[in-house]
């Protein structure tokens, strides 16, 4: 916690309004769209339901076609599957563990509605190629930066670039509210629809700013916001996020410098940030050597009292990828990669001498 979160709780239980889209809501949905550039942001109980809002709004039918990596979470999926779409898995970049905007054009069929780049540990996909192939196709961005919160690609926010992006703020994230997350509407037109759907497919919003004498069910939607207590958690965290993410870069940048000399001896990769991208240190990931024993290495850390751990079964591989999805490809760089990945612990905080039990306990293991 910043400190402010209770503060501003309190503050919110005074104001006598504990249901969504209150003073702090509204807050949070400005600061939002002063620091993404978004045309409307729309705060949302979670992530996942920001997804779910685009795949309203992209029309998904069953039988369409969504194109995104088989390397990220469930709800990427989830959402989409929903409404009867199909994920198309795509492999990803060796260097970013991000969509390979080389293998999406020829993923594209008849059927094809969406490309979902997702930003891996929010270092930013190939944006610029992404959106030519989408304009070229006639094709969505829908920007999954669940991990993206403040991260930038050539200057401009992740989230803020696609035609609809979602950001998290579950407790695992830079910027927190314990559950939560929002959604962003880059393309104008989606503005009003985005607005009927989360206010359980009303024109409730519109009604509260009295352009329409009386609400009415418009269309489908559902009830996707959060409550004003979880906004006022929010807020107090939006007003330290520049301060929150510049703490975890110091910790990001530091593992980056005390690993180098393993990268130098081969028995791990530090992760890769391209030139166009500002990332926000969301995490820190080593890929071990080719061969090496995770599973050891990992118990080996945990009997330091060292919680690090993988990340991501690939989705084509699951048993409802392999139900509701298909493939393009054999995916071998996320089928190999998947399987050398080791998260370290980072957060706001983490001291010096933390860090350096936990390199010398991987140095240990891998040098052994």
């Amino acid at each position: 916690m910043t400190g402010k979160e209770l503060f501003y709780i309190a503050e919110a239980h005074f104001n006598g309004m504990l249901a969504g889209d209150g003073a702090f809501t509204k807050r949070c949905h400005k600061w939002l769209e002063d620091a993404t550039g978004a045309k409307k942001a729309l705060l949302t109980h979670s992530c996942t339901a920001a997804l779910e809002m685009a795949a309203l709004l992209a029309d998904i039918k069953p039988g369409d076609e969504v194109i995104m990596p088989s390397y990220t979470f469930v709800s990427t999926a989830n959402a989409f599957v929903l409404r009867g779409g199909i994920p198309v898995f795509v492999d990803v970049r060796k260097d970013t563990m991000n969509l390979d905007e080389k293998l999406v054009e020829a993923a594209i069929t008849s059927r094809t509605r969406a490309i979902v780049p997702v930003h891996y540990a929010g270092v930013a996909c190939e944006m610029d190629t992404i959106m030519d192939i989408a304009r070229r196709h006639n094709l969505l961005v829908i920007e999954d930066a669940a991990q993206g919160m403040l991260s930038t690609y050539k200057g401009r926010m992740l989230g803020g670039i696609g035609d609809l992006g979602a950001y998290s703020f579950h407790e695992t994230k830079n910027v927190v509210s314990g559950e939560g997350g929002a959604l962003l509407v880059n393309t104008p037109a989606y503005g009003v629809r985005a607005e009927i759907i989360r206010e359980k497919g009303t024109d409730r919003s519109r009604f509260f700013r009295g352009e329409v004498d009386k609400y009415t069910w418009q269309e489908a939607g559902s009830s996707f916001l959060p409550g004003e207590l979880i906004a006022a958690f929010l807020w107090a965290q939006l007003l330290e996020a520049q301060e929150i993410t510049q703490q975890r870069l110091d910790v990001w940048n530091r593992y980056h410098q005390l690993l180098a000399p393993l990268e130098q001896q081969g028995v791990l990769r530090r992760p890769i940030v391209p030139d166009a991208c500002r990332h926000n240190a969301h995490m820190y990931y080593v890929l071990l050597a080719p061969q090496t024993d995770r599973s050891a290495v990992l118990a080996h850390l945990k009997s330091h009292g060292i919680n690090a751990v993988f990340h991501y079964v690939p989705l084509h591989s699951s048993p409802a990828g392999l139900r509701y999805a298909r493939v393009h490809g054999d995916l071998p760089v996320t089928t190999d990669q998947a399987e050398r990945l080791v998260r370290l612990p980072l957060w706001v905080g983490l001291a010096h001498d933390q860090q350096d039990l936990i390199v010398d306990a991987l140095r240990e293991i891998l040098l052994r």
